[in-house]
């Protein structure tokens, strides 16, 4: 439908791209003012951090939603909400490189061998570089289909990482952790074959639900 094309190209991508910047004008806002909290780093490291994951997620979520809904219009946005999770992935690594560790290779190197929530977040940020790479349209015609799929689908190992970061690195508040856990089981659920069929099921009697990969 055109007009539908029309409306989410001129209105719905600037207002997502905008509502994702929104985290970090804050951030900038409050480091303008001196209002980071007692603790400006942790304050940039969570905020930087938590909306890499936030934002993942909601990439992970838009297929089974788009196809829950019949909302095609929602696989539009999933491009840009993973580009936005690199670039906070991009900012949350700058911030650990620069304000936390002063960029001392030696001490950086050791953190990423010794802490298991360095070495698991490290890389997932490390996987996130080849599908920022190759998410425009010319890399999916160089790579082809079958094999940008078969890449990207390092997401569904990613999100986990940045998950299992998260949980070993806080040390008494588990609820933000678990709650994004929850939620990505969910969404990896979804894309389970029994579950496709289950869906598939529902659709023949009426209900219009299919889950794919």
């Amino acid at each position: 439908m055109p007009a539908q094309a029309a409306l989410v190209r001129w209105l719905g991508k600037p207002a997502v791209f905008l509502a994702c910047a929104v985290p970090l004008a804050l951030l900038v806002w409050g480091a303008a003012h001196n209002d980071l909290g007692a603790n400006p780093l942790e304050r940039v490291m969570h905020t930087t951090g938590a909306w890499t994951l936030r934002l993942l997620l909601l990439t992970l979520a838009v297929t089974p939603l788009r196809q829950l809904t019949g909302w095609n219009w929602l696989q539009r946005f999933r491009r840009l909400l993973g580009l936005y999770a690199f670039f906070y992935a991009c900012l949350h690594f700058t911030a650990w490189l620069w304000l936390d560790q002063g960029f001392s290779w030696s001490a950086i190197l050791t953190d990423i061998g010794k802490r298991p929530y360095i070495t698991v977040g490290f890389t997932a940020f490390v996987l996130l570089i080849p599908l920022a790479a190759t998410s425009t349209r010319g890399m999916l015609r160089r790579l082809g289909g079958r094999r940008w799929q078969r890449l990207h689908r390092l997401v569904y190992v990613i999100a986990p990482l940045g998950v299992l970061h998260f949980v070993w690195l806080v040390k008494a508040d588990w609820l933000e952790p678990a709650a994004y856990g929850v939620i990505l089981a969910l969404l990896l659920l979804l894309r389970l074959p029994q579950w496709r069929q289950r869906a598939e099921a529902l659709g023949n009697k009426g209900l219009p639900l299919r889950f794919s990969r």
